[in-house]
């Protein structure tokens, strides 16, 4: 298995010059030259380049399905793009960007979904384009003005936009966990956020399948695992694992503490621990 790294950001380009793209759909075509970012020591000259956001986005949804696909065949499921299930919010226009599912389709029930992915991935580093094909690593996220992936602030709260909005459909996204994929580490501003929403259980985890984005330091995880950079089909695996068998369940209220302790009070006069949990879940809804 091999994770996000250099070549395959210079095999996206590659593949979109031969294939879709012209370069100046892809690259800010600069005095000094035609550069994937604009790099620090230089102006834009007044460019914004967003026709790249699209092409990117899909390339980035078609390579997490090639790198997930082994797993969930393992677990006896499918990799899917572009599910859509109007039961908990993914419309055609809302479809997720990839899902684990029982059924190998577009259109799926709730009840045959048993992972969401949102997939916020970018180019990460900067490489300057020379006619007619020769594409030059100039150096890492830190060295250009952009701002990729999960360290652009509306890249995460779209993420996390949508996962609450699956959260509020209704009782039948509650035991559907929900992945944010990306290619970069985090912000000092969202160590806490990602945390939180990992304890509350809006979102299981925001992953980073780039474990080598720059050579000096920077957020590997957070102290809550909220973050973590995955570096290992090993650990990759295992994760996906856990998410999909260990039946979770969320759910959220905002009542009394009265109140609180007599639904705790009846559910501990269940026997077993699934029971209670049944009960105690049946009564705060």
């Amino acid at each position: 298995m091999e994770f996000w790294n250099t070549q395959t950001e210079k095999q996206f380009f590659t593949k979109a010059l031969k294939g879709f793209a012209a370069p100046e759909q892809l690259f800010y075509k600069l005095k000094k030259g035609t550069f994937a970012y604009v790099p620090k020591d230089m102006h834009a000259e007044g460019q914004t380049l967003q026709s790249r956001n699209a092409l990117i986005g899909q390339f980035t949804e078609k390579w997490c399905k090639d790198l997930l696909h082994p797993i969930a065949r393992k677990l006896g499921l499918y990799a899917i793009n572009g599910v859509v299930c109007e039961e908990i919010g993914l419309t055609q226009k809302t479809s997720a960007d990839l899902a684990f599912c029982t059924k190998n389709k577009i259109n799926q029930e709730a009840k045959d979904i048993k992972l969401l992915f949102e997939i916020k991935m970018s180019i990460v580093s900067n490489y300057q384009f020379t006619k007619p094909n020769t594409i030059k690593f100039l150096g890492d996220y830190k060295s250009h003005q952009g701002t990729p992936s999960l360290l652009r602030s509306d890249s995460m709260l779209k993420a996390i936009g949508k996962s609450i909005n699956i959260r509020v459909s209704g009782e039948k996204s509650a035991n559907i966990p929900i992945v944010i994929l990306g290619n970069s580490p985090i912000t000092t501003n969202y160590v806490k956020k990602v945390d939180y929403l990992k304890k509350c259980g809006v979102i299981q985890q925001f992953i980073s399948l780039n474990p080598h984005p720059t050579d000096t330091d920077f957020i590997k995880e957070t102290p809550q695992k909220g973050f973590i950079t995955i570096s290992t089909e090993k650990s990759l695996s295992s994760l996906m694992k856990n998410l999909v068998e260990n039946n979770l369940y969320y759910f959220s209220s905002m009542i009394s503490k009265r109140d609180l302790g007599k639904i705790i009070t009846l559910a501990n006069k269940e026997k077993t621990d699934t029971a209670r949990a049944e009960k105690f879940l049946s009564l705060i809804r």
